[in-house]
């Protein structure tokens, strides 16, 4: 068993990820158990995000590997230093940045991946929330992160430039290498009845390539549950956490996870040059974001 240690129970705003999320799945997953040893393996960290990176650095530099809620750092270039420090170091970091990691988008990966619709050429995103409290500052560093770190996945190719506008709902137009462009739509709506509070209301992707159209809904596969009080979706396999956990079990074991800090870095660099854009009401080109 892998044992580890949860250091904080803070988000952004109110969320309280390592109480709703992170225990119960490290309670459930059979390769780790919950202790409160300092010699702990892991550390699952959820301090508030002025605190974060610190308490990361130096859990790196205790050897210990981290589950680090998102965003990783208050800033890139912190996500930067952890991410150097994490290879120096051999410790694994995994954000948690699991969104990418559902049944519907492991499939759109590999499809995209495989060629199976030919050259990609354009990716469309809606990724909207419905209801639950507000994040400080806005949802692109909130929300932003999952759709950002998706697209960036499911294509492989780097960001080159940013065009953004905000609004309730905040619109992203990246350009990417080799001419590939991609849109996100992203943000929190009033809640929508059948929705539960902060629940997923669209979680899309429409891929358009040189020999066809690969349209994928996230929230799938689950099953639609109506009581006398609420409708819900409930997954009909491992949720997104849970196969969070599995990616850490195996980035401990074998000292490589296939989500890092890196990842982390290119998203939020993204969203960085994002509010950039919003706020200068113009275009930001980027160094390729890998």
């Amino acid at each position: 068993m892998i044992r580890v240690r949860l250091l904080g129970e803070a988000g952004i705003g109110t969320q309280n990820h390592q109480r709703d999320m992170y225990r119960p799945a490290f309670d459930r997953h059979p390769a780790f158990t919950v202790v409160e040893d300092e010699d702990a393996e892991v550390v699952s960290v959820a301090l508030p995000l002025a605190e974060r990176a610190g308490a990361i650095e130096r859990e790196i530099r205790a050897g210990r590997h981290v589950l680090a809620d998102k965003p990783l750092a208050a800033t890139a270039e912190e996500g930067e230093r952890l991410a150097a420090l994490a290879e120096e170091r051999g410790v694994v970091v995994v954000p948690a940045h699991h969104q990418r990691l559902g049944g519907a988008l492991r499939s759109v990966r590999a499809a995209v991946r495989a060629g199976r619709v030919g050259l990609p050429w354009n990716v469309q995103c809606d990724f909207i929330v419905a209801g639950g409290d507000p994040a400080p500052g806005g949802e692109l560093l909130n929300l932003g992160l999952y759709p950002i770190d998706i697209v960036c996945d499911l294509l492989g190719l780097a960001v080159t430039g940013v065009r953004a506008t905000g609004g309730p709902l905040d619109t992203l137009q990246l350009d990417h290498e080799r001419g590939v462009t991609s849109t996100i739509v992203v943000g929190r709506v009033p809640e929508v009845h059948g929705i539960a509070p902060g629940g997923l209301l669209l979680h899309r992707y429409r891929i358009s390539g040189s020999h066809g159209v690969l349209v994928a809904d996230a929230t799938r596969p689950a099953l639609q549950v109506r009581t006398t009080t609420e409708a819900r979706n409930a997954w009909t396999g491992p949720g997104t956490v849970d196969a969070l956990l599995d990616v850490l079990a195996a980035g401990v074991r074998t000292g490589r996870a296939e989500l890092g800090p890196r990842d982390a870095v290119r998203a939020q660099r993204v969203v960085e040059a994002a509010l950039q854009s919003i706020k200068e009401s113009r275009g930001v080109q980027l160094d390729a974001v890998r």
